[in-house]
Order: structure tokens, then C-alpha cells, then sequence
């Protein structure tokens, strides 16, 4: 999927898209991936919930069938909702359009 799809990078995560080629009516599929370099288990958690939160609203405007990785990235430790909230839907409208 990170081969074939599209990438679009902000400064606390990157997502990752890939939408079907062919029309589906799968729903559309998240992804998170929070490394150790984020922090120790309870920042990377925290991150996890907080970008969990940020992202179900979003779902349902997605084309069905697609597939999301968002990754996120060590100043994502630091950063509130608002600010991944913004970083994700600016990433995700430039690897949709």
C-alpha cells in the first residue's frame, strides 16, 4: 500500500492513502502506527487515543475501500488535539484529491 498509494507528510504524522481503483462498497479502513520514538507507552497510547478521536469523524467522508495509514512522529508527543486534528485533515484532503 505505501508504494502504490499516496503520501502526504506534516510536521507531528504522516498519512498514507491508497483508494481502490475500481469502484467497492467496503468501508474505509484506518491504520496507526505510533513508534517507540514517540515516547514511552503511555505518551505512545495517548498519541493512539487522541489520533483515534481525531480520525472516526472523518470516516465517513472517505471513498468506500479506502485504506489510511497515519504515522505518527515523535513531536506528536507534545502536541493536543487540535494541532494533530489540523495536521491529519490537512494530509488527508492533499492525498484524497
Amino acid at each position: 500500500m505505501v508504494r502504490r498509494g499516496r503520501r502526504a507528510g506534516r510536521p507531528r504524522l504522516v498519512v498514507h492513502a491508497l483508494t481502490p481503483d475500481v469502484p467497492t462498497l467496503d468501508s474505509s479502513k484506518v491504520g496507526f502506527v505510533v513508534s517507540k520514538a514517540v515516547g514511552n507507552s503511555v505518551v505512545r497510547h495517548r498519541v493512539y487515543r487522541r489520533l483515534r478521536h481525531v480520525v472516526r469523524p472523518c470516516l465517513a467522508d472517505m471513498p468506500p475501500g479506502t485504506l489510511v495509514v497515519v504515522r505518527a512522529l515523535a513531536p506528536a508527543a507534545d502536541a493536543s488535539s487540535s494541532e494533530l486534528e489540523a495536521d491529519f485533515s490537512s494530509a488527508l484532503r492533499k492525498v484524497l484529491r
